[in-house]
This record gives C-alpha cells, structure tokens and sequence, in this order.
C-alpha cells in the first residue's frame, strides 16, 4: 500500500485536544484529587500499583476496542475472548518466566484467530459487525464454559506475583505493558496501516478511490484489535489469580464508554488509543472515589453513565465552537 495513494484523515492537533486526550486527561487529574484527599495513602507506590493493576485490564480491552471503532465498526467478541484467555490461564497454569512468555503467546494467538474470523465475516463475507462479533462472542463464551464450568482455578503464580509487581520497587510492570502499547500505537498510527485506518473510517468510499485496500485494513484491525484482547484477558488473569468464564462481561460496555469518553468518535475517523486509555483509567479511579466516600457499588454504574454523558456533551461543545471559531 502507497503512501501516495493514501488520503490523510487525521485529526487536526486542536480538535484531539478539544475532543480527546485534553479533555480526559483534566477529568482524570480532578478525579485523583479528590481521590487523594479522601485517602492521603493513595499517593504511596503501593497504592499506585494497585490502581494501575485494576485499571491494566480495562485500557488494554478499550484500546483494541478504539481500533475497530476507528475503522467505523463494532467489536463484540472482547467478552468472549477475555474470557477465553481467562479461563486457559486458570486452568493450564505454565509455571516460571519460560512458563508465562507460552501462556501470553496461547492468549495472543486466541485473540488473533477469533479477530482472523470476525475479520474475514466482517470485511469478506460483508456480514455486519455487531452480529458478526456477537456470534463469535457467544462462541467464546461458550468455549470458555466447556474449559472451566465455574469460577475457579489458579493461574501462575509467577504470572499473579512478577506481573502485578513493581521494578526496583517504584515501576509498576502492568504499567510499562500498557505504556508499551500505547507507544507502538504512536509509531503504528505513522505507517500506511495507521493512516488507512483513519481513512476508512472518516471515508470509506473516498479511501477506497484513493487506492486503499478497504477489506484487508478492516481485517487486520479486527485481527490486531483480538490480539489486544487476548493480552487484556492475559493481564487480567495476572491481577485476580483465578478464573471465570464470564471475566470478561464486565470489560463489554465499559470499554465502549472508555472509547466514547476519550472521544473517539464511535462513527469512525476520529479518536485514539491514548485518550481511550485514558478514558479507562477514569472509569475506574471513578469506582475507587465512589468506593472511599462510601458510595454503594450499586450506583457506581450510575455515576460512570453520568460522567460520560457529561463528557461527550461537553467535547461536542466544544467541537462545535471550534467549528464556528474557524468559520
């Protein structure tokens, strides 16, 4: 694929900041704050990892997430690859570094078969996505209740242990995973993949004139976006220590919201994987302030709805200013 060929749809620098990462990140520094002044000892390097470990899981699920939609489509089958993956680490255990370098291999390859298939039934078969993905997510699941009935289990203990500790006592290790994703992102947005993406996304006809070869771009971010699922439900395994074949349900619709309040644009073309992070890591520092201010964990879900109605109002406002400044 030709640079040449290929038709530029990035985002400008102001409207990422207005609608994306600016925004987000503002929201997640007031959030600490308070945060910190309920629990002064949230500022220790334990309490740190700890908040890093929770979150781990939810970004890296947000983050293959961002991928599809940015190609303007859904991707359904995350539940089901995360527990898939979950339940695989629980119940064939691969004991040392040697042991854990296999199983994060294993949880990978998972990922990169289910999101080969919803790829080719998606791009090839032209299969919508959401019935796409929810067929192979139901599958999974599926998969998963044959491999482990019940919770259970017991992952790796060097997995549960190293993976989930910190480097010379200060470097959380599930944050330098996480952080090394986001920087092959900011090199793989670059290339002709990257910007193919974006482009099909904000344009697929016009993409397609431009030479770009639509079903192969769409296939690999459905394969690349399960990959990622794979390494969530692998990091998740790290962090609980156990299985259940239905881990990854609850990562489903918070990945979506974390997608939306980062402010990718769930049409297609606009967004990325940093302010979707980001917008993990504020759903889930948003459920450790509700839980120190003594908030039942039955209207957590209520607030996170809250917050993110109110920050996708508050970026498309702002877009739309931006907009009638340059006019």
């Amino acid at each position: 694929m030709s640079k040449a060929g290929v038709v530029h749809h990035k985002p400008s620098t102001k409207s990422v900041l207005l609608r994306g990462a600016f925004i987000i990140m503002a929201l997640y520094i007031a959030l600490y704050v308070v945060y910190v002044v309920q629990q002064p000892r949230a500022l220790g390097a334990g309490a740190i990892t700890s908040l890093i470990n929770n979150t781990v899981p939810l970004a890296l699920a947000s983050a293959g997430q961002a991928i599809v939609v940015l190609s303007r489509g859904f991707d359904l089958s995350l539940a089901g690859v995360v527990s898939i993956t979950n339940v695989v680490m629980a119940v064939y255990p691969l004991e040392g570094p040697g042991g854990a370098l296999a199983s994060l291999a294993i949880c990978l390859a998972i990922g990169g078969v289910v999101g080969a298939v919803n790829g080719w039934l998606v791009a090839y078969l032209r299969i919508q996505a959401i019935a796409a993905t929810l067929a192979t997510m139901i599958v999974c699941q599926g998969i998963a209740l044959l491999i482990l009935d019940a919770p259970g289990g017991a992952v790796a203990e060097w997995v549960s242990y190293e993976l989930t500790d910190r480097i010379f006592n200060f470097i959380p290790v599930s944050g330098l995973i996480l952080g090394s994703i986001v920087c092959l992102w900011v090199l793989a947005r670059k290339t002709d993949f990257g910007i193919a993406l974006y482009a099909i996304g904000a344009d697929e006809h016009a993409a397609r004139l431009s030479g770009i070869p639509v079903l192969k771009v769409r296939f690999f971010a459905f394969v690349l976006a399960g990959m990622i699922y794979g390494l969530a439900g692998y990091m998740l395994s790290a962090q609980t220590a156990t299985g259940s074949p239905t881990a990854g349900e609850p990562l489903l619709m918070l990945s979506f919201a974390a997608v939306a309040l980062g402010g990718t644009s769930l049409s297609g073309g606009k967004g990325g994987l940093f302010a979707s992070v980001m917008g993990a890591a504020t759903l889930m520092l948003l459920q450790k302030v509700l839980f120190s201010s003594g908030v039942s964990s039955f209207y957590t879900g209520i607030f996170q709805g809250a917050v993110l109605i109110f920050a996708v109002m508050f970026s498309a406002l702002l877009t739309r200013l931006g907009e009638r400044k340059n006019k």
